[in-house]
């Protein structure tokens, strides 16, 4: 992806984008010379019936990917949702966890997730946007680069505290950073730190619940979460939102790269079934689809290998 190579204030020794170190409009037309999927369809195996309805592929580049998951959440919202989730690769349409450098990943979604609210929040909407970005630090990070000039309300979820270099930071009451003429919440990539997912809960309980306000966690890498990756023992805060928050959450656009000889994707765009796909002579298929999120692990050791 042709993005600029600035670094997340929350890496070690990142240094801090000027106002006038690039031109706002190169970045844009950049998300749009991005690597290109081929996909053509084949008859679902297995799984469950397709849902009727928008059922979109692939993306071709950033532009139309972010087009498609502008048209999924709209979708949601008005099917009721409240609780929604976004996640896709930043590091290049095919790329999978951890080809980018976790710094930069942050960056480019933070450039990305201004892009999406460029295309989702209606004018008049953006006042009553509060976009949530896991430190304090971040957010003036955001204000200089991604979202200078921009109308949309920039917050934080925690704050670094004296311990900050051991991982520790300060909780902060979501009720306190809330105001009464918020309308749609946009929490962006929270799980650099444990306690990051956790203030998100807190603000779901505390914002949303029993109020018209909907909520949307962007690049939240909540399949962490699902699959264990942190010890129920060791984080069993953590590991309790599997029970009580992650069940309520409608995820209305998602797309997982798997790498390999069996290599493929795992796609879903609301309010369409969750894809398998294959990719063939640099092409993608469709191999398998179901309407519930299948797991990474049952993708990657059964669905790809057995197709």
């Amino acid at each position: 992806m042709l993005l600029s190579p600035v670094v997340n204030p929350r890496t070690p020794g990142a240094s801090q984008m000027s106002k006038s170190s690039h031109c706002y409009s190169k970045r844009f037309a950049s998300l749009r010379q991005s690597r290109k999927f081929n996909f053509f369809p084949r008859a679902a195996s297995g799984g469950d019936s397709a849902t009727v309805g928008v059922d979109a592929t692939l993306p071709g580049d950033y532009f139309e990917l972010l087009q498609q998951a502008k048209e999924a959440t709209q979708l949601a919202l008005k099917d009721g949702k409240k609780l929604m989730e976004i996640e896709f690769p930043t590091a290049g349409l095919e790329s999978v966890p951890g080809d980018g450098e976790g710094g930069i990943e942050m960056t480019e979604s933070m450039q990305l997730i201004r892009e999406f609210c460029d295309c989702f929040v209606a004018p008049e909407k953006a006042a009553r946007t509060r976009i949530f970005f896991p430190e304090a630090n971040e957010v003036e990070f955001a204000r200089n680069s991604a979202f200078s000039g921009a109308s949309l309300k920039l917050d934080y979820l925690t704050k670094p505290s004296l311990f900050e270099d051991f991982g520790f930071v300060e909780k902060v009451k979501m009720a306190d950073r809330v105001k009464p003429d918020d309308e749609m919440f946009l929490v962006a990539y929270p799980y650099f730190n444990v306690n990051e997912m956790l203030v998100v809960e807190e603000l779901y309980k505390e914002a949303v619940v029993g109020t018209d306000r909907k909520l949307i966690i962007f690049n939240g890498e909540l399949d962490r979460i699902r699959s264990g990756y942190y010890p129920p023992f060791f984080y069993p805060k953590l590991a309790a939102l599997t029970k009580t928050f992650l069940p309520k959450l409608e995820t209305v656009y998602y797309i997982h790269n798997f790498k390999g000889r069996n290599g493929g994707a795992l796609f879903r765009s609301y309010p369409g079934p969750w894809k398998v796909l294959r990719k063939v002579n640099g092409r993608y298929l469709c191999l398998h689809q179901q309407e519930a999120m299948p797991s990474l692990k049952e993708v990657a050791l059964n669905i790809l290998p057995s197709a």
